[in-house]
């Protein structure tokens, strides 16, 4: 007996016929039969046929001989840690045709054979991302850039580097799973400010600055601290500039204003002593060193940003009100004064340890603790700062700013779980220092040295309103609180418009608390796109640190 025949047999067996009575069936046989009625006889108006997709012809030699095309190597998705000065650069992100270090990265990945040329055009293709975006001239010991790299290549991180200039190196590139984003996985970052700490020396006496300080602590006796320090110094100088110029060159020197360019001459006998004058300051300026007493203040002033606060007075384009002003400061480190440079300066190192950062954010941070302590104002100006009152804080300059390195501790644990490494720059720690020291550092110092960045920074704000002619004068039709004051009256002993000795809005105002502090759950984390430090003036609501901007 055949196998078919052994078959057991089932009476609800199906020939297909109950497929063919269908609805749809009948539907698809009347519209086939329609389609066929209406071109009968009419073979040249049937439906061209679709054509084959036909590949890009072959590329041939000069003598006509088919090249063959290379092998495509799979992309893989890694972490590529970065460091870089950012000396020359506009900036960290891809600006065509303006140098960014993305730009430099890319060239050489390309170069590198890490992406391939079908890939070579476009930074999208790649999946390509930064961690944080730094401004014009940040540099940063760490910096995270997600992407797809060709890794096949063991020697692949040797030949990057040869691909680059000094000024930027990868320390590392670690493979990630497919999910990765350096941006959105960052937990917090590490930022680093180098302040000299004759930044932290007083106004100088007969500056704008100095005059609404003295006059406020006469209206209000008992407020602001008596600098005994800054006293000293600036006594120290008048007696050397005493021992150097007359007293009507002095005059003549303090009262001196630098001609249009064009009649402008560097021979001119009051120029040169004017040039000689700030000789003198800066020489001195070189020699301070900080008290204990100044550096315990400075400490003090900038543990008042620890834990989460509303900075919307920090940044740019934000409100009182906005949710994402919120960001919580995990930790701040002030080192000890240290030394440094053939001029012999007094520096400290600022470590800001923070969720995220908005536009500019850490240096009005830096800005705000350095005038605080410079001007003997009490420290909790600054927390009343975080209330709805709108001041103005000056941005510290970019110079001192490095991105010290995003951190990743809660995705680690996940990207040890997937099988691969965790995001540790901790393990390039003493590269990523020979680096900072040889082509961040040095030049920070050499900088300051040369152009004085922070003593003109500072004279600045001291003669601000004169400068500006920012304090308004009194008319007929504006007088009393209608005349607009000194822009930087919360740095005397008048304070913050509005707020009294305890923090909170006066009975004339809206009784509501100055200081804004929140839980670490309400502080804005990651956001739509990052700054690290410190970014472009025009992006005023660009958040995450730039470099500063951060």
């Amino acid at each position: 007996m055949s196998e078919q025949e052994l078959r057991p047999a089932y009476d609800d067996e199906s020939n297909g016929d109950e497929l063919k009575r269908g609805s749809i069936y009948k539907q698809t046989r009347a519209r086939k039969a329609d389609i066929a009625g209406s071109f009968e006889g009419k073979k040249d108006e049937w439906p061209v046929e679709k054509k084959q997709r036909v590949g890009k012809p072959a590329e041939v030699d000069a003598e006509g001989n088919v090249v063959p095309k290379p092998v495509r190597l799979p992309k893989r998705k890694v972490a590529v840690m970065v460091g870089y000065c950012g000396t020359g650069y506009c900036g960290m992100q891809y600006n065509p045709p303006n140098p960014t270090i993305e730009a430099t990265l890319f060239k050489a990945f390309c170069d590198s054979g890490a992406i391939s040329q079908d890939n070579a055009n476009d930074l999208k293709k790649n999946g390509f991302m930064r961690a944080a975006r730094t401004d014009k001239g940040v540099h940063a010991g760490g910096n995270l850039i997600s992407v797809k790299l060709i890794i096949e290549d063991p020697t692949i991180k040797q030949k990057i580097n040869e691909c680059l200039p000094e000024g930027i190196r990868v320390w590392d590139i670690n493979r990630v799973n497919k999910a990765f984003d350096c941006r959105k996985m960052c937990s917090s970052r590490w930022y680093e400010y180098l302040l000299p700490t004759y930044s932290l020396i007083g106004p100088k006496p007969g500056s704008i600055l100095y005059n609404d300080i003295e006059q406020s602590k006469k209206d209000l006796p008992g407020v602001l601290d008596e600098d005994t320090e800054s006293q000293q110094f600036w006594a120290e100088f008048e007696k050397l500039s005493g021992e150097t110029f007359s007293d009507d060159e002095i005059k003549q020197i303090r009262a001196y204003t630098p001609p249009p360019k064009e009649e402008f001459s560097d021979s001119e006998e009051l120029y040169l002593k004017v040039k000689q004058y700030k000789q003198l300051e800066n020489k001195l300026r070189r020699k301070y060193r900080i008290s204990k007493e100044k550096l315990t203040k400075f400490r003090s002033a900038m543990k008042q940003y620890i834990n989460a606060h509303n900075f919307h007075n920090f940044t740019l384009g934000k409100d009182f009100k906005d949710p994402s002003a919120i960001r919580f400061m995990k930790e701040i480190k002030v080192s000890e004064p240290f030394v440094i440079g053939d001029a012999q300066t007094e520096w400290v190192s600022i470590k800001i340890h923070g969720q995220s950062f908005m536009l500019h954010q850490i240096r009005k941070m830096i800005s705000m603790a350095t005038l605080i302590t410079r001007c003997g104002t009490p420290v909790e100006r600054i927390s009343q700062a975080y209330g709805p009152q709108k001041i103005n804080i000056p941005k510290a300059p970019a110079l001192g700013l490095l991105l010290e390195s995003p951190v990743y501790e809660g995705y680690n644990s996940r990207l040890e779980k997937f099988g691969y490494d965790p995001i540790d720059f901790s393990k390039y720690q003493n590269e990523i220092d020979a680096f900072k020291m040889k082509h961040i550092y040095d030049k920070i110092y050499k900088e300051e040295v040369d152009d004085n960045v922070f003593n003109a920074f500072f004279t600045y704000i001291d003669s601000f309103n004169k400068v500006t002619g920012a304090v308004g004068e009194e008319n007929e039709t504006k007088k009393g609180n209608n005349v607009q004051k000194s822009i930087f009256e919360f740095l005397t002993a008048h304070g913050i418009p509005g707020i009294d000795s305890d923090g909170v809005k006066s009975e004339k105002g809206d009784l509501k608390e100055a200081t804004n502090t929140a839980s670490p759950s309400t502080a804005t984390g990651a956001t739509s796109q990052e700054n690290s430090g410190e970014a472009p003036a025009e992006a005023a609501a660009v958040d995450n640190a730039t470099v500063e901007g951060a």
